[in-house]
């Protein structure tokens, strides 16, 4: 029996060893799962966190370095169409000595625009009659601040001139103050 008692340990430990083997086997697929799904919560988790913190700091479409632009200040310039058939404004300054104020104005509006020139050319008295007495009404001085007076003069047409449309723009063709 001692002999056969060395063939079964012998056999014990054959058999032990192949079953440690086995046991191997399956318990590395599960380790190598767990690794596996440890790896894809962390990029999960990683991912989500860069999304949440790039939405938080700039999800709100505004940038901290953002400045405002004036219509005045900005690259791309607007074209626009200019009414030119007010023909020039002859008339005097309000000043003591008065002054000779010779003007030929364009008015600018929006390049496409079909309405504007038709209510200009039916408004055409109306506009010669408030450039007429705006010159008449105004010092020399005042006249020589050619950019207030297109602010001023665009301003008014828009309000109390045109009803359907707007000017974008005033320029001069002829701007003369003779003094005397």
């Amino acid at each position: 029996m001692d002999d056969q008692d060395d063939i079964n340990l012998e056999g014990g430990d054959a058999g032990s060893a192949e079953g440690g083997k086995r046991g191997g086997g399956p318990g590395l697929i599960p380790q190598l799962l767990k690794w596996v799904a440890i790896v894809l919560g962390a990029l999960i988790f990683i991912v989500t966190i860069v999304v949440v913190t790039v939405n938080i700091m700039g999800g709100t479409g505004k940038t901290q370095t953002a400045i405002p632009v004036s219509e005045e200040y900005q690259g791309v310039r607007e074209v626009l169409s200019y009414y030119q058939a007010i023909g020039a404004i002859q008339t005097r300054t309000i000043d003591q000595n008065p002054a000779s104020v010779v003007v030929d104005i364009a008015l600018g509006y929006t390049f496409d625009d079909k309405a504007t020139p038709t209510e200009l050319s039916a408004r055409i008295v109306e506009l010669k009659d408030f450039l007429r007495s705006f010159f008449h009404g105004k010092t020399a001085a005042e006249l020589r601040n050619e950019d207030k007076i297109k602010i001023e003069i665009r301003n008014y047409i828009n309000d109390n001139i045109l009803s359907k449309s707007k000017i974008k723009d005033v320029r001069f063709t002829r701007y003369e103050i003779v003094e005397q």
